[in-house]
C-alpha cells in the first residue's frame, strides 16, 4: 500500500492537535490546581469559529480579525487553550488590586492567565515538535469564547490553528 503524505495530512494535523492539548494539560499550573480547558475543533466548527472572527472583525473595525479568519480557514485543525475562572487567594496583587477580595469578579486572576500562556507554550513547543505550522492567535480565542467553544464559564481563550503545507498560511500572509 502506499500513503501518499498529501492524502495523510488533515489525519495527521488532527493527531498534532490532539498531542498539542496533551502537552497543555500537563502543563504546570499555579498551586496545582488544574483549571486549564482545551479541545481541537475542525470542519464545521472550524468555520463556525472563521465566521464569528470576520463578525466581531467588522463590529470592532479589526481587520486583523478578518485577515486571521482566512488563516483559521486554510488551516486543518484549531486547538483551543482557555480557562475557568478561580481566585487563587494568594492575595499577589498581580492583577492590580492588593487582596482577592477587592479584585471585581471580570478582572481575570493573574495566575489563571499565566496558567493560560504556560499550556499554549508547551502547546506550540509540541507543534513545532512535529514541524507543524502554528501560531497562537487572540483573535481566534475571543471569537470561540464568544461561540462558548470551551464551555460556559470559560475564559482567556486563544487559539492556535496548525497548517500542514509548503508555505504557511499563518506567517505567508501577503
Amino acid at each position: 500500500m502506499i500513503y501518499n503524505e498529501r492524502e495523510l495530512r488533515r489525519e495527521q494535523a488532527l493527531d498534532i492537535a490532539q498531542k498539542m492539548c496533551v502537552a497543555a494539560r500537563t502543563a504546570p499550573k499555579g498551586k496545582g490546581i488544574d483549571i486549564v480547558e482545551c479541545a481541537v475543533v475542525d470542519g464545521d466548527e472550524q468555520e463556525a469559529l472563521a465566521h464569528t472572527m470576520e463578525a466581531i472583525g467588522e463590529e470592532r473595525g479589526h481587520e486583523f480579525f478578518l485577515r486571521d479568519a482566512g488563516c483559521v480557514r486554510q488551516s486543518l485543525a484549531v486547538v483551543l487553550v482557555g480557562t475557568r475562572t478561580k481566585m487563587q487567594g494568594l492575595n499577589c496583587a498581580r492583577c492590580g488590586f492588593a487582596t482577592c477580595g477587592e479584585k471585581p469578579a471580570a478582572v481575570p486572576c493573574e495566575v489563571n492567565a499565566v496558567d493560560v500562556g504556560i499550556a499554549l507554550g508547551s502547546a506550540a513547543a509540541k507543534g513545532a515538535d512535529y514541524r507543524v505550522d502554528t501560531r497562537i492567535m487572540f483573535s481566534a480565542g475571543v471569537a470561540a469564547e464568544r461561540l462558548g467553544l470551551l464551555g460556559e464559564g470559560v475564559g482567556q481563550i486563544y487559539a492556535i490553528p496548525v497548517s500542514i503545507s509548503s508555505k504557511s498560511p499563518l506567517f505567508d500572509r501577503g
